[in-house]
């Protein structure tokens, strides 16, 4: 067993027993194949041989990021966190040369999803600055500068950028209602001690992103022009989200008319983009900020809603059972009104329920836009996996239809308990 990058891989492990072969090979971990000795050797050695070196490269590649980013110290190991769709992330292991071990986060950022990633990293830097000037004592994820004082390393081999590890744990889903209070309390809080930062100051890096008429707009232009033949199959999807469209566009047309404020917006408020203490007990800090940029506080309450409130996932066959969770609900917003509700405007305030349904219709356009066009933009497992998403999202929308007021009545209880 040889160790490389700081996993134990079994690159050849092998014993020859009346000439038949076990070997483990590394890019299928755990799996056992066995072949007579003279029919594998050589395409196993070569797997292996070729598996050996891409690990290698990588380590050397990661090593030159490292020094990039002035990392001092001597190398130990390195990891590939296998979470999120967009970038790939790594966990590197260095030995500081006062003898202590110090971890850092790479990612490789991907510049077919970010067409602008300096403006990207821009507003991470403007935020993560603002933020740890604001409250020094707070934990905010801290991104090292090159010799060029950039946050951001660009080269032959991609676009990258490094960041302290913090000790922690993530949740993809959760029923635990202290969590998801706890993970009201950091999005809350973002929004609190950004609620005084210029939006203006940042980069648009996705244009229209929720823009909802726009998305309505581009919606119905693909059905009309149906370019797969597929827009007769969804005839019943496609006339409910017309029917819901004014009310699902309500917070695009308030803010167009200038009774919103423009406010800075994670833009991606998943409860798995929250760091939690290790054992789970308390949220740390509010992580993956590449989306932050100007939008309504709206757009980052509904969005949370919609993904933690459910349910089911969002992609679940049983739509039937779609429905919006009213513990979670309650709980989140608890969590997220402790630290905005002196912030706020009356409007504001007054359309958080209204924002879950509209985030929710959004969603449900955006999927099926994508299935009508032939799925070119949502990762899919099966042809018919974003007819299913949107399936899911009319279902949790109708069932936000129906308990609406009793939504608003919570935020309103909130409020009156912080206020």
């Amino acid at each position: 067993m040889e160790k490389m990058g700081g996993n134990d891989y079994n690159i050849l492990t092998a014993w020859d027993e009346r000439r038949r072969l076990t070997w483990h090979l590394p890019h299928r971990p755990g799996r056992i194949i066995i072949k007579p000795l003279n029919c594998i050797t050589r395409r196993a050695l070569s797997s292996g041989i070729r598996y050996r070196r891409e690990i290698t490269h990588m380590e050397e590649k990661l090593q030159q990021v490292c020094k990039a980013f002035r990392i001092e110290g001597t190398f130990q190991s390195y990891e590939e966190i296998k979470v999120g769709n967009v970038n790939r992330t790594y966990k590197v292991n260095y030995l500081r040369p006062d003898g202590k071990p110090k971890s850092y986060m790479i990612q490789a950022v991907n510049t077919f999803v970010f067409k602008k990633p300096v403006e990207v990293m821009d507003n991470i830097d403007k935020v993560t600055e603002y933020l740890h000037a604001k409250q020094p004592q707070r934990t905010v994820l801290h991104f090292h500068h090159t010799l060029g004082r950039k946050i951001y390393l660009q080269d032959e081999n991609g676009f990258w950028r490094l960041f302290n590890y913090i000790p922690s744990t993530t949740y993809n889903t959760c029923s635990d209602l202290d969590v998801v209070h706890s993970a009201g309390e950091a999005f809350g809080e973002f929004q609190m001690l950004l609620a005084d930062f210029d939006a203006q100051q940042l980069h648009v890096t996705i244009p229209d992103f929720h823009d909802t008429r726009k998305r309505y707009e581009k919606f119905l232009a693909d059905v009309a022009q149906d370019p797969k033949g597929l827009a007769a199959q969804v005839t019943e999807e496609v006339e409910w989200l017309k029917s819901v469209k004014d009310k699902a566009c309500r917070l695009t047309d308030l803010y167009n008319a200038g009774q919103l404020p423009l406010r800075v917006t994670h833009n991606d408020t998943k409860i798995n983009n929250v760091l939690f203490q290790p054992d789970g007990s308390e949220a740390i800090v509010v992580i993956d900020l590449d989306t932050v940029m100007p939008g309504l506080v709206g757009h980052d309450f509904g969005d949370a809603i919609r993904f933690a409130a459910n349910y089911v996932e969002e992609d679940s066959p049983e739509a039937d059972k779609a429905g919006v969770n009213m513990e979670v609900f309650r709980a989140f917003t608890q969590g997220f009104l402790k630290h905005t509700a002196d912030t706020l405007t009356q409007q504001e305030v007054d359309t958080l329920a209204l924002s879950c349904f509209a985030l929710t219709c959004e969603l449900a356009t955006r999927f099926l836009d994508d299935y009508i066009l032939g799925n070119p933009y949502f990762k899919i497992q099966y042809p018919e996996h974003n007819l299913v998403r949107t399936r899911c999202q009319i279902a949790l929308a109708k069932d936000m239809m129906r308990k609406l007021d009793e939504m608003d009545a919570v935020v309103h209880q909130c409020m009156e308990q912080y206020r």
